[in-house]
């Protein structure tokens, strides 16, 4: 009689939570970073309450998402930021033949916007995530021959720019997380999360309707330009 390898079946049944399109579309949607109630969801993925409802608590059990009740409203989020980069990685690992082609303008558009920019979770992605990076890097500001590492110029840009990096728990202060559109690394980590969440409070960014996409205001532009020297074509 063989015996199972418990490693194995525990792999088999976390990758048996992402072999169903419904709850893939949940996990992507959810990469926004927000909590979403159980309706908006069903909504995104085009299935009843009833079948979204089973889909998630499915999700919930196998420790991917983490789940709250505020009155008659269930809310769900990713549960933790490697849960995140979890989802993250595994999209970029779909080649980019095998995606399947935009519907309609709608669809088409939305896809466009997501490229250029976009939140992996609670940092900067896209076109936009890229254009960070590489300034930061060309700046000397991170380093990425050996993993991504702020320098200490690194350090001390974040604290002029008025950028703050609380550091909590494990999580590493710069990661790389691989771009599933541009197929390079992006800033993620403490670092990125700062960023980004700067990026949105101070206007350098605003989302794009219910989804992940975020667009350049013009103060962002002026202010990515002259504290990083991102020239606003890059961004486009």
């Amino acid at each position: 009689m063989t015996t199972r390898d418990p490693q194995a079946t525990a792999l088999a049944r976390l990758a048996a939570l992402f072999a169903d399109e419904t709850r893939a579309a949940c996990l992507l949607a959810l990469l926004d970073g927000r909590a979403w109630t159980a309706s908006e969801l069903a909504r995104h993925a085009g299935v009843a309450a009833s079948t979204l409802s089973e889909h998630l608590g499915r999700l919930v059990a196998g420790g991917l998402l983490a789940e709250e009740r505020q009155g008659r409203h269930r809310y769900v989020r990713l549960a933790d930021a490697r849960v995140a980069q979890l989802v993250e990685d595994l999209a970029a690992q779909v080649s980019p033949g095998a995606a399947v082609r935009p519907r309609n303008l709608r669809e088409s558009s939305a896809g466009s916007a997501m490229a250029r920019g976009r939140t992996c979770y609670d940092h900067l992605a896209g076109r936009l995530g890229i254009a960070v990076t590489d300034a930061l890097t060309a700046r000397g500001l991170l380093e990425q021959e050996t993993g991504f590492a702020l320098t200490d110029a690194g350090l001390a840009w974040f604290a002029s720019a008025g950028i703050g990096l609380e550091r909590r728990g494990r999580r590493p202060l710069a990661r790389a997380c691989l771009d599933w559109t541009e197929r390079r690394p992006h800033l993620a980590g403490v670092a990125g999360a700062a960023l980004c969440r700067h990026a949105l409070d101070t206007g350098w960014c605003v989302r794009i309707g219910s989804e992940r996409a975020v667009k350049v205001t013009a103060a962002g532009e002026r202010a990515l330009r002259d504290l990083l020297g991102v020239e606003s074509m890059e961004l486009r």
